[in-house]
């Protein structure tokens, strides 16, 4: 079924259902399990199976109508879709393409979900199994390249990057059921399984017939450092005179921490030193909040 969006200041009885105001990446719709009215603003609803929110009066419990649907006897259809979105600063615009393989539920032409219309083509997903052990998974994307769609895209890509072949480009891996595709009487975007976000590592086959792309989770992508600012020891990573190091003063020395004359010549030697010079030895604020602190002389 489709669920009635959450309502401020609402009163709720037990066993209702709600979804979020906005669509969900994880797939849960919320049952109330303790009555009650409901806070003036929305709460940040779980995202785990059987999580509990507090709402004004009410409690919430996380569920999925996707989950339930398959532990009935005969479960409807599931549909895979697939949605992908390239990057402005690598392929030099943000399109977002949607599809689906067409093989689910005899579905022979195009499925509209969310609003989104996904153009079926022939594609074949493989490597989306999770374990609890070993090395994150590395997922292939075969698509159908029969009328070299898929080449001109990559003409694209590599046209403002070269030897980019769509890296770095995001896969969106959507699953729900027949019944919950718009259109159908039960129509509901918000039942789905959670979303897979993966991002294209590289071009491991092109041919006239098919291109295939080797998929990666964003902590497992090629030269890609997670946190993205690493911490070095003994250099402070603040940019000088910024909203990052709020030094206005007129005090002014080389990177070396020598004096000199004039603002022009004015850089930072980036070490605790330099900062002393600057702030002083003695700093009220706590330790850790201060530019410089941490850093060794």
């Amino acid at each position: 079924m489709a669920y009635s969006a959450w309502l401020a200041s609402n009163p709720y009885t037990v066993g209702q259902i709600a979804r979020a105001t906005t669509v969900q990446a994880s797939g849960l719709v919320f049952r109330c399990t303790i009555a009650g009215t409901s806070a003036a603003t929305q709460p940040a609803w779980p995202t785990d199976i059987g999580s509990t929110i507090a709402d004004g009066g009410v409690t919430w419990t996380a569920i999925s109508s996707v989950y339930e649907e398959l532990s009935v006897l005969a479960p409807n259809a599931i549909i895979e879709l697939f949605e992908l979105q390239l990057v402005t600063a690598l392929h030099g615009a943000s399109t977002t393409y949607y599809f689906h393989a067409g093989v689910n539920a005899a579905v022979n032409g195009n499925i509209v979900f969310d609003g989104d219309t996904y153009v079926r083509l022939p594609i074949q997903a493989e490597g989306f199994e999770y374990s609890n052990s070993g090395t994150l998974p590395r997922p292939t994307l075969t698509v159908a390249n029969l009328g070299g769609e898929i080449s001109a895209l990559l003409l694209i890509a590599n046209t403002f990057t070269p030897g980019n072949d769509l890296g770095g480009a995001v896969i969106t891996r959507i699953r729900t059921l027949k019944k919950y595709l718009d259109g159908e009487a039960a129509a509901d975007p918000n039942a789905r399984f959670p979303a897979e976000i993966w991002y294209i590592d590289r071009k491991s086959a092109e041919t006239r017939d098919v291109v295939q792309w080797e998929l990666a989770s964003k902590f497992d992508l090629a030269g890609t450092l997670m946190p993205k600012r690493q911490l070095i020891a003994n250099i402070c990573q603040w940019e000088y005179r910024s909203a990052e190091c709020s030094y206005t003063g007129s005090n002014y020395f080389d990177i070396n921490n020598n004096v000199v004359a004039t603002l022009g010549a004015d850089r930072c030697g980036k070490r605790l030193s330099s900062c002393k010079l600057r702030f002083g030895d003695t700093n009220p604020l706590p330790f850790g909040s201060f530019p410089g602190a941490g850093l060794t002389q």
